[in-house]
């Protein structure tokens, strides 16, 4: 026998990584990864002009797509934050969580369609959209940290202090750093949500991007980007403590409030539109029968399929990616001059959401799995690449260590694969999250029927075929957790 068939018989981890390989590469060879456009080339050159003639002056109200980008994310993070505290302290409710599990595995801009239906493009469409979410993740990383918190200053608390007393004057102190910590990272985030709204109508950075990019206007393209990454990368000079309320206040009084809301229509929607049309039509048990069938042989079995393939090809191909990025930032490997390149092109690649990448990619290459599996790797890779390329500043070599490729081989990936792939496992679901809203850039995806649905005013559809996403991140996201518990993969990069 073998030393690799030894090796895959033994190990849980050969095993299993295995699989994963062999499902991915199945999936591979039924893809539909084709190059639609005519001369994709022609259009990377036009695309690269664009990129190094960057035109500031050639986007109308670019002032108030800005304001509004970061208004929303202040807005719709200062919600999801507040609101996932409160549910964090109530997180030991079986209702409570699956509560939280149930809002976030509906993706932003599901969110924003439901939202959008009920408010039109109000500003509570897009702080909804964000913070509904957000509330579910916030939710579970501070229920995290409180149960990770050191028990000692609860014991050392006097006997008859009240539970609220307690949580404000011992807990809170002791927990505080790391709240705040992770609310920064979720306003970065926000700011990529915010931005990803305006696909969907709302009049953020995307908006614009969407009518540049379908106009073929890459130097104003270049210049929104530009625009953007330079707030995410000054975030941490900008969001100061002190001046959060100030920025609050601001954020609600530039955002349109006078859009005028419906109630008819948001009580027709909560109680007619989403009802299935069988049960509207009084067509009974059988009608709502052959309703179903109809919806799940037709729209959600071929893209629930299609979801599933497209994240499990993005998911290998993003751990092969994070292998190969993260030495280009690791000082156990290249010197400044390389790192600091590579530094600067993997936040500028995590920095930029999926969405727009693939995006991006679908104007150059046309509609198939291609523009979403390389955005979907890109983007993931470059998170965990960047993770991993840092955590390799802490480890010490012996002085004998080999250089080049044999250090890489036989020294780094060695001690930090675990890691990698407990990162690439916990990212599982949110690769999943991203798959399906992809579909409403014209890949065969659930996100594809989910905007036709609504495109065509079938809310009933829509909601179900959304609930069915749902049902799929929750299903990876036990997946993922029983998978990192049964291989032992825990690393304190993946919790924040």
């Amino acid at each position: 026998m073998s030393a690799a068939a030894r090796l895959y018989r033994r190990s849980p981890l050969a095993r299993t990584l295995f699989s994963f390989f062999t499902v991915a590469l199945v999936f591979l060879i039924f893809a539909d990864l084709e190059i639609a456009t005519v001369d994709p080339w022609d259009e990377f050159g036009r695309l690269l002009t664009g990129i190094v003639t960057p035109d500031f002056f050639a986007t109308e109200n670019l002032i108030s797509a800005l304001v509004n980008t970061l208004a929303f994310a202040f807005l719709g993070v200062a919600f999801g934050v507040g609101f996932g505290f409160l549910l964090a302290l109530g997180f030991h409710s079986r209702a409570v969580r699956t509560f939280c599990v149930v809002v976030r595995a509906v993706h932003e801009l599901f969110w924003a369609l439901i939202f959008l239906q009920l408010f039109g493009l109000s500003p509570l469409t897009g702080i909804l959209a964000i913070g509904i979410p957000y509330a579910g993740i916030v939710a579970k990383v501070f229920a995290e940290i409180l149960e990770e918190a050191d028990g000692r200053a609860v014991d050392a608390a006097p006997s008859g202090a009240s539970r609220l007393s307690t949580l404000l004057f011992v807990r809170l102190p002791d927990v505080w750093s790391h709240f705040r910590t992770y609310a920064l990272y979720r306003l970065e985030c926000g700011l990529r949500s915010s931005a990803v709204l305006g696909f969907v109508g709302l009049p953020t950075l995307g908006f614009h991007l969407e009518t540049a990019f379908r106009q073929g206007r890459y130097s104003e393209v270049s210049a929104l980007l530009i625009l953007f990454y330079v707030i995410i990368a000054s975030q941490r000079l900008w969001a100061r403590r002190q001046l959060v309320p100030v920025y609050l206040i601001g954020a609600a009084l530039v955002l349109p409030w006078a859009t005028h809301i419906s109630g008819a229509n948001i009580t027709r929607f909560l109680t007619i539109d989403i009802v299935p049309f069988p049960l509207r039509n009084g067509d009974g048990i059988s009608g709502l029968i052959d309703w179903l069938w109809l919806l799940i042989s037709t729209q959600a079995l071929p893209g629930s399929i299609a979801t599933i393939q497209l994240t499990m090809i993005a998911l290998v191909a993003t751990g092969f990616l994070s292998a190969l990025m993260f030495p280009f930032i690791s000082p156990q490997m290249f010197g400044r001059p390389v790192r600091g390149i590579s530094h600067f092109a993997l936040v500028v690649i995590r920095s930029t959401p999926e969405y727009i990448l693939a995006f991006v990619f679908l104007q150059l290459w046309g509609p198939s799995m291609l523009p979403a599996i390389v955005a979907l790797a890109l983007h993931n890779g470059a998170i965990i690449g960047h993770l991993i390329g840092r955590h390799t500043e802490t480890l010490a070599l012996r002085a004998d260590a080999p250089t080049g490729l044999n250090r890489y081989a036989y020294e780094l990936l060695p001690r930090v694969y675990r890691n990698l792939l407990a990162l690439l496992f916990y990212r599982w679901e949110v690769i999943m999250r991203e798959t399906a809203i992809l579909g409403i850039l014209g890949i065969a995806t659930l996100g594809f029927y989910v905007d036709s649905a609504f495109a065509e005013l079938r809310f009933d559809r829509a909601i179900f075929l959304i609930a069915l996403t749902a049902v799929l991140n929750i299903a990876i996201d036990v997946t993922s957790r029983r998978v990192r518990a049964y291989l032992r993969l825990r690393t304190t990069l993946e919790g924040r």
